[in-house]
Parts: C-alpha cells; sequence; structure tokens
C-alpha cells in the first residue's frame, strides 16, 4: 500500500513511521511532506492508500489542501487538536488520534482504516463542507487557546499561567518552560504541540526550539546572519532568531 504522511515535526514523523513498519512490516511505501505546498504537488502527481496528517503544517493548514484537490483517500489526522473539534470526522470515515498517542491509539486507527476500505468507494468520499467549518474553527479569531500548564510534581499538581511564561524549550517528547522568575518546568508536549495550543499574539516560535512571550522581551538586538538576539525575563542567556524566522517575526513584534 502507498501512504503520504503530513508532519512538519521530524520526531512525530520519525515516530508515527516507525509505528508504521511494526504494524505494515515492510507491506507499505510511503512519500512525506511538512508542507501545504509539497503535499499539494505529491498529491497531484501520486494515488494513496491512505494519508496520515498533522492539522498545522509548516506554511498552513491541512485543510486548505481540499480547496484545491479532490481526495478520496481515508485520512487518519495524528493532532494536538482537542476532541470536542474533531468530533464532525466521525461522520465522514476520518479516524484521528491526539498527540502524544502510543502505538496502540495509532494501531486501533489503522484498523479502523483497514474497516473502511472495505466499504463502497462512494461511502469514503470527503465533506469538503466539515472542512471548511473546522478551518473556520481553528482559526485565531475563534480558537481558545492554553491559558495555563498543568505541571505534575512530586508533592501534587501545580498551575502555571501562561503569561508568566518567557522561555519554552524543546526537548525531545517533552519541554522545558521558564517563567519571568527564572523558574523552570518540564511538560510532556513537544513544543509543535505546544505551538499550536498557544496565543499567536503572545507567543512566537523563533526558532525550530524555541518559543518566547512577547510579554518578557527586555531587549532585542541584531546578531549574524540576520538574525536576532533576545534577552528576556528570567533568563540567563539571550535566544537567537533563526534566519528563516526573523523577517515573520520582525513584522510580529510591531502587532
Amino acid at each position: 500500500m502507498n501512504i503520504l504522511i503530513l508532519e512538519d515535526e521530524i520526531p512525530a514523523y520519525e515516530k508515527l513511521t516507525l509505528y508504521l513498519a511494526e504494524y505494515f512490516g515492510t507491506d507499505f511505501m510511503q512519500d512525506w511532506s511538512r508542507s501545504v505546498v509539497e503535499a499539494k504537488v505529491l498529491l497531484s502527481e501520486h494515488q494513496y492508500d491512505l494519508i496520515l496528517s498533522d492539522i498545522q503544517l509548516l506554511d498552513g493548514i491541512a485543510f486548505d489542501l481540499f480547496d484545491h484537490i479532490n481526495i478520496s483517500s481515508p485520512i487518519i489526522f495524528c493532532t494536538a487538536y482537542d476532541t470536542f473539534l474533531l468530533d464532525a470526522f466521525k461522520t465522514n470515515g476520518i479516524a484521528y488520534i491526539l498527540k502524544p498517542y502510543s502505538k496502540e491509539e495509532l494501531s486501533e486507527a489503522l484498523r479502523k482504516y483497514e474497516t473502511l476500505i472495505a466499504l463502497p468507494k462512494h461511502s469514503r468520499s470527503l465533506n469538503k463542507e466539515v472542512f471548511k467549518e473546522l478551518k473556520e474553527l481553528i482559526t485565531p479569531e475563534n480558537k481558545q487557546f492554553l491559558k495555563r500548564f498543568v505541571v505534575k510534581k512530586g508533592n501534587g499538581i501545580k498551575l502555571i499561567d501562561t503569561e508568566t511564561i518567557s522561555l519554552i524549550d524543546a526537548c525531545g517528547d517533552f519541554c522545558k518552560i521558564t517563567d519571568h522568575n527564572g523558574n523552570i518546568n518540564s511538560i510532556s508536549q513537544t513544543i509543535g504541540t505546544l505551538s499550536d495550543q498557544l496565543d499567536p499574539k503572545m507567543f512566537f516560535r523563533i526558532n525550530r526550539s524555541q518559543i518566547i512571550n512577547i510579554n518578557h522581551i527586555k531587549v532585542m538586538d541584531s546578531h549574524s546572519k540576520n538574525r536576532l538576539l533576545i534577552i528576556l525575563d528570567g533568563i540567563e542567556q539571550g535566544v537567537i532568531t533563526s534566519s528563516n524566522t526573523t523577517p515573520a517575526f520582525r513584522k510580529w513584534v510591531q502587532f
């Protein structure tokens, strides 16, 4: 079988391919895209038996694909968005799993897919109106963003308001969050997952592994190769934007 994976996070992609290999063995081929633009090219040139897709990609959301390309392949969404948002998928023969998902959860979704492909082809067509409604729900104007982190500690559970966070650092499958007083805590979510859940008016992903809070920027200065050095509340060492994100970041801080 031929599978298309739409996933912008490299660790998430590697995890997904590992689970697929354990489920299907060598009985599948795959293509991978991290962006809407690349995915459009692949979908215009190839037919896929199954698509596994995150919602947020590098250059937009996966729903943008359906505005330009007719897709009849079953889709399993592997996403950080809450269950209530994706309940509509159930009526369209689409499975979803929420990050961070386990091998068992993916296997259950794949079993649903194997049941689905036994249905007549017309029964598995995608309802574009559903995707249009979901796209509207996750626009910044309508989306509900994370207001606090829930952190498990040895003596109980700690709540940390997102407004107090200066910096988020990626550490593989988890992240370290540092508040404006320099206190550090760990949370078991990837930086891609958190990026989807945080208010884009307050937080910006300045490079592949760091997110900062605009309200805790103390100083900004030019750095080499069109990058910026940023000093944050509670952080001893400055952080640096990537050359790719610097232009967008310069515009972002003005609004």
